[in-house]
């Protein structure tokens, strides 16, 4: 890391906390990572995608759309899905580069994805290894407040489960741009459906789900 990117790093802003800030007044960034392959300890990421919401909608003048350059990046089988081609990735963005433009666009933002363990896994492993910094962003997944809100649907678990329960397009799956759009299509319903339910804050929808994973944990161990 040189040092204008050392910096760069230096000026990110602190992270904004799941505390008693409004939902309709925090910049919640919709996250897609398209990677190598699933395995958070060994793949890389080859694509960032993002959105953001904020003031109760998306901010279509406001998204980030990377591709990576990872060396000796090979066809997989991952490769026919995302469909990102080794010649893509060789024309990529340095990965600390992109890395420090994505983190300079999340700003102080709330992260948000879908099944975003994944994501928030694969972002920590990338910042070590190319700016040898932490993640300190917190995440929201879309993956759990669904069903949390939601919990009269069952059998929904995939982003394609969501979208045709919510009659929502997206022609471009396993793409990160579009993928991150559909979530953040799928987050705006669902903050209605939050703000319904009497849930107003980052604070009172992070106690929500505390709740609701321990009833689960507890409904788990009771099979």
């Amino acid at each position: 890391m040189d040092s204008e990117q050392q910096a760069r790093l230096a000026r990110l802003p602190t992270p904004q906390a799941l505390d008693d800030t409004l939902l309709e007044r925090c910049r919640l960034v919709v996250v897609d990572l398209e990677t190598s392959g699933l395995n958070v300890n060994r793949d890389r990421i080859l694509s960032v995608g993002a959105v953001v919401v904020e003031n109760g909608s998306i901010d279509l003048g406001s998204q980030y759309e990377c591709t990576l350059f990872q060396e000796n990046h090979r066809v997989t089988e991952s490769v026919l899905i995302h469909g990102i081609a080794p010649s893509e990735v060789a024309r990529g963005v340095a990965p600390a580069d992109a890395l420090l433009d994505f983190m300079a666009f999340a700003d102080n933002g709330v992260f948000v994805a879908f099944h975003a363990a994944f994501d928030q896994r694969m972002l920590q492993r990338g910042l070590r290894q190319t700016l040898n910094t932490r993640l300190r962003h917190v995440f929201l997944d879309v993956a759990e407040l669904a069903p949390m809100l939601y919990p009269e649907v069952t059998g929904r678990k995939t982003l394609d489960d969501w979208q045709d329960y919510f009659q929502l397009r997206n022609s471009q799956r396993h793409h990160a741009a579009a993928d991150a759009l559909a979530t953040a299509e799928i987050l705006l319903i669902l903050l209605s459906r939050a703000r319904a339910q009497g849930i107003a804050t980052l604070a009172e929808l992070n106690s929500r789900l505390r709740h609701w994973r321990r009833l689960r944990q507890a409904r788990i161990g009771s099979l």
